[in-house]
């Protein structure tokens, strides 16, 4: 009499194909981190852009009106609670919106209580850029770029938002880009052009 195979698996197969499995996911995790944060750059870029068209209709306004309060963030009190207040006191942005577009993975924004207040950190750090400041001065720039009048440093690992993996500038005349930690130094000044003291500091996280 022929015996039948079972044909369900051994363990010794079960455990080959997890292993199997577990290969192929260690392979591929780094691969969706990388498309993760790079989607999640790009939504900075996003908020950046509304940040700027926002602070530019300000500027605009300000031309117009002859309002002083109103502005570049240089020009309209040259400190980021001037800025962000006006922003908000102008109905340029709610605060509630300023609060998401500040916002970035690692560093979330909690909306102001009133408009008469700035959120106490950002995710962003923005610069002294004035109504005379040239179309190549940064604007603004993830809070894990640091630079200095000579040129940025490398992003820490520990750095917010993204740590080591790139940041994200944005100049006054209004384009952005993605950078790799790599582009520092005279790189990131030859690529970005000018830029002018830093408003907000680097935020604690939560």
């Amino acid at each position: 009499m022929k015996r039948l195979r079972s044909s369900a698996f051994t363990l010794i197969e079960l455990l080959v194909v997890i292993s199997i499995i577990g290969i192929l996911a260690a392979l591929a995790l780094p691969a969706i981190t990388s498309a993760l944060t790079k989607g999640q750059m790009t939504q900075t870029l996003s908020n950046m852009k509304q940040l700027h068209l926002a602070t530019q209709q300000m500027a605009l306004d300000a031309t117009t009106t002859g309002d002083t309060n109103l502005g570049w963030p240089g020009d309209a009190g040259s400190n980021f609670t001037a800025w962000a207040t006006n922003l908000m006191g102008g109905n340029y942005l709610t605060p509630n919106d300023l609060a998401k577009l500040l916002s970035a993975p690692g560093v979330i924004v909690a909306p102001p209580s009133s408009v008469n207040s700035a959120p106490a950190k950002s995710a962003l750090v923005i610069y002294q850029v004035t109504e005379n400041s040239d179309g190549a001065t940064v604007f603004l720039s993830t809070a894990n770029f640091t630079n200095s009048a000579s040129g940025g440093t490398a992003p820490a690992a520990t750095a917010k938002p993204y740590g080591n993996k790139g940041y994200v500038v944005f100049r006054k005349a209004g384009d952005g880009a993605i950078l790799q930690p790599r582009q520092v130094g005279s790189t990131y000044t030859n690529i970005i052009g000018q830029f002018t003291n830093v408003l907000s500091g680097t935020p604690s996280a939560q």
